[in-house]
């Protein structure tokens, strides 16, 4: 059984940095690219960044640029997403996603498995 297990989310104050994890067990994503995506309430699941599987690729949305960071750990079967200079925009529930063949992906219906999802609230 294939699962993306997330964490790291939770409340920070406007300015302040959070590391989010999703990992993986089940199969090993190490041949595949992954993605971060996040749902704020009321809205659309939108994508934020993807990485290809060697981790030497990453693409991000306009709205992630020059602030998250997305990196994996192939060893530990894990993804990261490092976020900081957080805006209250950022809140949202946080999903990783898996896998791709090559990035960019930014639709989620080119992801097959899917993570719970990890809430992030940043306050003003």
């Amino acid at each position: 059984q294939v699962q993306l297990v997330e964490s790291g989310g939770g409340l920070v104050q406007a300015g302040g940095s959070l590391r989010l994890a999703c990992a993986a067990s089940g199969r090993t994503f190490s041949n595949d690219g992954m993605g971060w995506f996040r749902q704020a309430p009321g809205n659309e699941r939108e994508f934020v960044a993807a990485i290809s599987p060697s981790g030497s690729s990453t693409y991000y949305a306009d709205s992630a640029k020059g602030r998250f960071t997305i990196s994996r750990d192939n060893a530990k079967n894990t993804l990261y997403l490092q976020m900081d200079s957080l805006i209250p925009e950022d809140t949202a529930v946080y999903y990783c996603a898996a896998p791709v063949q090559e990035i960019p992906r930014t639709g989620t219906y080119e992801y097959d498995y899917w993570g719970q999802g990890t809430q992030v609230t940043v306050s003003s």
